[in-house]
């Protein structure tokens, strides 16, 4: 079955599945995404508007009152940082659209977090490993998945 595919879905060229794998290196902040195919590696940075809440001023056990002008509860806070969060996991699962594999790098919480995000919307990928990572540049990250899913 010789069929080209013509969106960005891969289906069948030449009579052989194409197996689409992608590392996504994530943290908080940010995430950049790479796809790897049959015909190359696309790149892209996908960012979080997710601000981590602070404490408040007077930090715990303060004895100021909790009514000053401003004040937001912290689980209030928490749970908007919660959200804003979850909708930028959605953002980078959107991106993975299509994918087989996926190999999930990061430097903290956010590439556990996302992995039980994938899990929680049924996401079809496979997740092949969550491996940690500190801060790397675009090329590093490509050479990372590239080398990751050649030895596979």
């Amino acid at each position: 079955m010789n069929r080209e595919a013509t969106t960005g879905q891969v289906i069948l060229t030449k009579g052989k599945e194409m197996k689409r794998k992608a590392g996504v290196w994530i943290d908080h902040s940010k995430a950049v995404v790479v796809q790897m195919t049959d015909d190359g590696e696309e790149i892209r940075r996908i960012d979080s508007d997710a601000d981590r809440p602070f404490a408040s001023a007077g930090g715990p056990g303060s004895k100021q009152p909790d009514r000053r002008e401003g004040f937001v509860p912290e689980s209030t806070q928490e749970h908007k940082f919660m959200n804003e969060l979850n909708s930028f996991y959605d953002s980078v699962l959107t991106s993975l659209h299509g994918v087989d594999s996926v190999l999930i790098i990061g430097p903290g919480e956010a590439k556990g977090e996302f992995q039980k995000r994938l899990k929680s919307k049924k996401f079809p990928a496979h997740v092949v490993e969550l491996e940690t990572a500190d801060k790397m540049t675009n090329p590093q990250i490509v050479a990372l998945v590239r080398a990751h899913f050649q030895e596979a």
